[in-house]
């Protein structure tokens, strides 16, 4: 059974969580496409614009991150400070 956000968050254990997001149906996000031999690496770019612009927008800090071709790594930084200061 699923358990809702705020009891998988515990910032008394850590303010670090490595997330890991992956494509749907094996799909490539980044890399050439094996079927038609187009290029979509312009895409990681946009992938790394969009998480640092979120991360500016909510109280979490990007300590690492890793845009592979079907997939992302994020080690993030909950900002506790922030979050109590809105």
């Amino acid at each position: 059974m699923p358990r809702p956000r705020k009891s998988l968050i515990n910032l008394s254990d850590t303010p670090y969580y490595h997330c890991v997001s992956r494509c749907v149906r094996r799909a490539y996000l980044c890399g050439e496409d094996n079927q038609t031999g187009k290029s979509y690496e312009h895409r990681r770019q946009w992938v790394e614009d969009r998480l640092l612009f979120l991360a500016e927008v909510f109280c979490v800090d990007v300590c690492a991150y890793a845009v592979m071709s079907n997939h992302t790594h994020l080690v993030l930084r909950i900002n506790k400070q922030k979050a109590d200061s809105l």
